[in-house]
Formats: structure tokens, sequence, C-alpha cells
């Protein structure tokens, strides 16, 4: 869904909440101008869909939105127990917002395991919705509570509203020919109609959607309508919901523009789409399935009317070897993956810096080691990254900082494996890939040119006088080698991991050949063109917090809320991690400290120490959720006081 926004961008606080009661008929309404809702319940209970279908619509209404899915690590742990519990975080607001927010304002338990496993996240005074139906003896035993929250004054600090939410439910759909099983697995649409009445949200889309969604089964359609329906009705005539929500479109908060909502995932999958549009090359996607980055092979294989291919493969290894094959065969090549994929995928990518063909490696990191966390983000991958092939290996490396920002770095990817003649690996992590935020859709005539010319005949001349074509003949600029696509006459050349002769190509066994490939491998991406980094430092700090990749949203809010305290502090983030921005060492040298907060033990601040002999601070976290504002800008505070 998209909508229009027709003024100029501003910034405004993130943590400013304003409330004015007005009067609207027998309820009031208060105008907020940001609001963090979270939904929780079983992992069958629907949340991810309740989640995103209150997006959309707050999408379409014109908010800044964040959002934060936090799935089970388990494929189906059991119903009602803690592993078990699914949620979705939305922050909206009236203004320019980084973050799906620190605790929030409205928690919907739909069980105790619910109820349990997030109360611990949200401030006294808070709403708490719960469905009483799920508050059984049995259940309530089962994650440890010894008697019932609701009755027992734990929850008395709290605006609690118990609704039996399944009792509504069936008896709404009582005219449906549904058993009350089925008829149960709507409750997550009554509790949907509920908040959208709370928060004055669209209701046309919710119904369209579930239309399309269940096209092949109207009684189902028909059913979760009514329950959606009910919801809101319900919200409108309870005595227990006496005040209702406005948060007004963010009007201020963008450029001109059309908007939509978009994840991380979904924009990379675009991205990647419009750069094979741009290079004029068909895309080709060697992926296996893998948490979090299977949604990128779901996307691109409905794209098949732009020249998108996807190859499933049977294995990780498979994936990228079809991958570098395409890009042999003149392809943009792509394959995705998270951590343990990159671990299997390293010698091909090995391969791949030894022929200098282009392809994109897109790692959505996730929790580790091994299987670790799959549902849950991190940012351990950096190192793997750099150093992770055998060899001296090198590849540039790129991370987005939003969701939104995930299509233009897909962008950038292009750019370079295709100027670079390389292998470019881009990080992306759990957080970016399943958040979500408003994107302006951009115009084509905006995007980068990525055209770029095969080889085509000769292009060296011999003593003797002949002409002859050599594949490591380099462009004197960039060090690329030419692309010479398979099958073209006179190009014929050698092709495997066995180190080359400079210029010929031919096998070489020569010690001097070999040092001199190694060292001219890694000027060419010493030397790769990138932006140098830009410094956000309005009133000359003694302190630069510098980050990469998704901290981008906690730590901009961490800085804006030190600022607004009076707290002198510049902010730098880096997109380019190899090679690093060419002024970064120059910035670096200007501070007095360095913080670099990282979901990992300290990686990047492990590169700047090494490469720039700077006593960077880490600040760090591998608990598989994103940093909260609040967490990071006391962190900031003690730097600065210290």
């Amino acid at each position: 869904m998209t909508s229009q926004v027709s003024s100029p961008a501003e910034q405004a606080d993130e943590a400013v909440v304003g409330e004015q009661r007005k009067p609207a008929g027998e309820k009031d309404v208060r105008r907020l101008d940001r609001v963090i809702i979270r939904f929780a319940g079983d992992s069958g209970d629907g949340m991810q869909l309740t989640g995103d279908r209150f997006t959309s619509e707050t999408a379409s209404f014109g908010n800044d939105l964040s959002t934060l899915p936090n799935f089970p690590a388990e494929i189906r742990a059991p119903a009602g127990t803690l592993p078990g519990v699914s949620s979705f975080q939305l922050h909206f607001a009236d203004h320019d917002i980084l973050t799906p927010g620190d605790a929030p304002n409205v928690l919907v338990a739909m069980n105790p395991a619910a109820l349990k496993a997030n109360i611990a996240d949200v401030p006294r005074g808070a709403e708490i919705i719960v469905n009483t139906d799920e508050f059984t003896k049995r259940a309530m035993q089962k994650v440890g509570y010894a008697a019932s929250p609701l009755e027992d004054g734990s929850l008395d600090g709290y605006s609690l509203h118990p609704v039996p939410l399944t009792t509504l439910t069936v008896e709404a759909l009582k005219e449906f020919d549904l058993t009350r099983k089925e008829a149960e697995r709507s409750k997550n649409m009554f509790a949907l109609g509920l908040l959208s009445w709370m928060y004055h949200r669209p209701t046309e889309g919710t119904e369209k959607f579930l239309t399309a969604k269940f096209a092949k089964k109207p009684d189902i359609a028909a059913a979760n309508i009514a329950a959606f329906r009910a919801g809101w009705n319900f919200g409108e005539t309870t005595e227990d919901f006496a005040v209702s929500y406005e948060v007004a479109p963010a009007a201020k908060a963008f450029p001109v523009g059309t908007y939509r909502n978009i994840s991380g995932n979904l924009a990379l999958s675009y991205g990647l789409v419009a750069a094979s549009r741009q290079a004029d090359l068909p895309l080709f996607l060697g992926s296996y399935p893998i948490t979090p980055a299977s949604d990128i092979l779901h996307e691109l294989s409905k794209h098949k009317n732009f020249g998108v291919r996807t190859f499933q493969a049977e294995d990780e290894i498979a994936g990228i070897g079809a991958a570098l094959g395409a890009a042999f065969g003149g392809s943009l090549a792509v394959t995705t993956t998270s951590g343990p994929g990159v671990a299997l995928k390293s010698e091909t990518i090995g391969l791949a810096v030894s022929l200098e063909l282009p392809l994109l490696v897109i790692d959505i990191q996730r929790g580790g080691p091994s299987t670790g966390l799959p549902t849950k983000t991190e940012q351990a991958d950096l190192l793997q990254a750099m150093f992770g092939r055998n060899g001296e290996a090198p590849v540039p490396i790129i991370a987005p900082q939003t969701p939104a920002d995930c299509f233009d770095a897909a962008l950038e990817a292009a750019r370079i494996a295709l100027t670079y003649r390389t292998p470019v690996m881009l990080l992306s992590d759990g957080y970016l890939a399943n958040g979500s935020e408003p994107w302006r859709i951009p115009d084509i005539d905006d995007l980068p040119d990525l055209r770029v010319q095969f080889a085509q005949g000769p292009n060296h001349t011999l003593e003797d006088g002949s002409e002859v074509f050599w594949p490591y003949k380099r462009d004197p600029q960039t060090l690329a080698r030419p692309w010479a696509i398979p099958g073209t006459p006179g190009l014929e050349h050698r092709i495997g991991g066995i180190e080359k002769q400079d210029g010929s190509g031919n096998i070489s066994y020569d010690p001097a050949n070999h040092d001199f490939m190694v060292r001219t491998r890694q000027a060419k991406i010493d030397g790769i063109d990138v932006p140098e980094l830009e410094v956000d430092d309005p009133d000359g700090a003694r302190t630069l917090v510098l980050g990469w990749g998704s901290t981008y949203g906690p730590i901009t809010a961490a800085v804006r809320r030190l600022r607004r305290a009076g707290e002198s502090i510049a902010q730098a983030h880096l997109r380019h991690l190899n090679p690093f921005p060419r002024n970064l060492g120059t910035v670096l040298e200007r501070y007095e400290k360095v913080v670099v907060p990282e979901m990992n033990l300290g990686q990047l601040a492990t590169l700047i120490r090494a490469k720039y002999l700077v006593d960077a601070h880490s600040y760090n976290q591998v608990n598989g959720m994103p940093f909260k504002a609040e967490q990071l800008a006391t962190v900031l505070k003690e730097a600065l006081d210290g």
C-alpha cells in the first residue's frame, strides 16, 4: 500500500509523547504523537499476520513507522510455552522515528506465556489487553504462574483490559458453518479489529487482503472479516475501552514522493531486480533456503517477467556454484544465505576472487555459531566476511543501515561487482530483513547506469604481431579484467582455481607471479571508489560514536536524546567496510574518544584498532535483539562523563 507525502523533511524528537483530550460523542479521543504496540501470542496465534496488517494500514494512513517481528527459534515449540511465544512490535508516529521503540505502550497478550515473556518490557501505566479465555489453571502452571496474574494484584500498576477474545470470536462466528476450533483461529482478527478501533486505523485494506488471501475459501474469508468487524464493534460499544487514540500522519517527516511500507528482504529483492534492469543483464539467483534469507528467494521467484531466474539448489555449495557459473555466462549473479551458509560457500567465494567475476553474496546475519539462533539478529559475520577464506582472498563488504536502505545497498553492491569484476559481500541481518519502514519509491531516471561492456575481440598484440585475447589484461583505472562471454569467437580462455599468469591467464606456479597477482587483487579492492564518510557533528564534539549496519536506528535515536539533554556528541555510520572510506583515519584522529556499539563482541572495533591504531571503545550485545535507544544513551552518557 502506498501513501502520498507532499511536504519537506524535518527532524523531530523521537521521545516526546503529547496527549490531548477531545470529546467524540460518548467516548473521548486522545491525540498522541507516537505509540508502540506489541502483539504477542503462541506461534500459531497469527501474531505476525496481525502485526503485518496493522502495519500496512498504518503505512497507508501516512505515519512513520518501524517494526520488530520476533519469531520463536524453534520450528514449532510446544503450544503455550515460553519458547513458543511469537511477537510483533510496531512503533508509529506523526514525526520521524528511527527504531521499533524500547518499551510498548500497549501489550496484547493472547495467553499466559505471552504475558510472562513480555511483561518485563512493559512500563508501569501501560495498557495490557489479555485473552482471559486462555488463562486456565493448566496454561498458567505451564509457564510458572502459581496464581492468576489477572487476580493476584501483580498487574495493578498497569491499565488492564481482560477480554474473552476466544469466546467473543466464537460467538461472532456462530452463524458460519465452522467448528469451534476453526472459529477460534480468527481470534487474532478480532484483536486486530479492536486495536484498529482504538487507534483509528483504516479497515478497507485489511478486508480486501482477507478476501484475496482466502479467495479459494470464501467462507473462511467471510468468517475472518466478520471477526475483524466484531472486534471493531466491541471496542466501539464496550465500557472497558472508554478512550480511543489518534496519531496523525507524519506529514513533515518525509520528502515529497510516493511511499510504501517495505521490509529489508523485500527492499533487497527489489534492489536486485532494479540492478539487473539498470545493468541490462539477466538476474540469476542460486540459493538454498535458510532463515532469515529465504524471503529473497521467494520474492525473486515471482519476477520472471523481469528476466529473473531463480534456482533452489540442493545445498549451499550448489547454490553458489550455480551462481558463479551464471556470472561466467554473463548474468548478474546472486547467492543469498545466512552465516552458516557463508561458511559452506567460502571455497567458491575464493574461486570467484581468483576468477575475478562479479558475484553478489548476500548474508542475512543471524545468531550463531552453527545453527545458533536462526530467528534472532546479530552482526557477528563481519570478520568472516573480511577474512573467512583460505589464502589472500579480499572481497568488498557493504552493509545497509535500515530496511529501506537495503534497496540502495543492493544497487551499490551490483555497481562494485560489475565495475571491478569481483564478488561482493552484502551484510544485512535479521532485524533489517524482517523489520519494515516507509520507503520512498524512487524515480527510475534517478537510478544509476550499471551497464557493462563485454569483451568483443582480441585485446593484446604478441611480439610476432599476432592479436590474441588476454583474459587478465586489466583496466588501468579499476584493475578489472575483461568479462568474456563463453562462446564468443576468439575469446577462448582457461578457467579454474589454480593461480593464473598475469595477462595471459595461463596456469602459473611462478612465485613472483603469485606474489604479483595476490598484491594486484588486493590493490583492486583497496582502489574501489567509495564515498567519503559523513560525520554528524554540529558543535565540535570530543566523542564520536561509530556504527555499521542495523545499529544506525538505535544509535541515532540515542544521540538525539543526548543532544536534547545538552550533550555534545558526534555520530558517523559506515556503509562500506572493505575498503573503508579514505577519510576514515582522518575522522578518527579528530576525536578524543571513539565508541563502537555492535551486536557482536567487537569485530568492527578490532578492525579499527588494527588499521588505524585507535583505542576504540566497544559496547557489545549478543542477545539476539537489537539495541534499545535508552540503553545506548546511558552507555554513551557514561562515555562522555568518563
